[in-house]
Formats: C-alpha cells, structure tokens, sequence
C-alpha cells in the first residue's frame, strides 16, 4: 500500500513529438518516459459539460493521463496539498503515482482523456470515499 506519494511526486512529463508535413506523432512506451509498465489503456470521451470524472484514489496503481483531444483540468489531492494541473496538448502527459485522490473536471467540447495504467482493473484497489481516503493517508500502523 502507497500511502507514502504526496502530490509532489506528480507531475508533467512531455512525451515528445515528431513533426512532418504529413502531421505529428507521440510516441509513448512503458518503462522508457514513463516509471511503470502499461497494463491497461482507456480513455474517456463524450464527457457531458459540467460533468466530473474520477473522485477516487488507488492503492497501487500508477497512471499516466493525456489530453488526445481538447482540455481538461485533473485535481490532486494527497489529504494535505490539492493542486490542479490543466492537460491540453496530446504531447504532455500528467503521472499520477498510488495513494493520490484524482478528479478530472472542466472537459472541453470534444475531448479525449487517454489513460495508460500500470495494472489491470482490480476493484479493491480503489478508494471512493474521501473521508476514508483522509483515515488511508493518516493510518501510518502498516506502513
């Protein structure tokens, strides 16, 4: 169990692009830019304005989220220290490392949120609840 990260650990990477005249490219391989192996990849879109996604935290996973398209604004909470970050270029990706409370607000008109995350889907992995996630941060007894 991370409860260790703090939102200092999170940060922008820039994934790179190669231009051409035919248009450009991202390129994005696991264990090279980003500090995990890739697992799973979803993305997000059709996001209805004013809606909110995430509200959640994991215990191990870590993640890496991309704007493919559009905006949106990906609030981080470690139950001491919250700070937005605004992804808007598909070259620029957020690492979100385990124990960090996520929410991604403010969706532009047609975006896509891509995620590349370190592990499979496992349910007991999430925290849904922020009061509990605040007791999971402070519980220092099994770390």
């Amino acid at each position: 169990m991370n409860r260790k990260f703090s939102i200092d650990d999170n940060h922008i990477i820039n994934l790179g692009k190669i231009h051409s005249r035919a248009g450009n490219i991202t390129v994005i391989e696991g264990d090279q830019l980003i500090p995990f192996s890739v697992k799973r990849v979803y993305f997000l879109y059709d996001v209805p304005g004013g809606a909110e996604r995430g509200g959640h935290a994991h215990r191990n996973l870590f993640q890496l989220i991309v704007a493919a398209s559009g905006s949106f604004d990906v609030i981080l909470d470690d139950g001491t220290k919250r700070e937005t970050f605004n992804l808007n270029q598909p070259y620029k990706g957020l690492i979100v490392t385990p124990g960090i409370w996520r929410e991604l607000v403010n969706f532009s008109s047609g975006s896509i949120c891509l995620v590349l995350a370190s592990e499979l889907y496992y349910e007991r992995d999430y925290i849904r609840d922020y009061n509990y996630y605040l007791n999971y941060k402070n519980d220092t007894s099994s770390i």
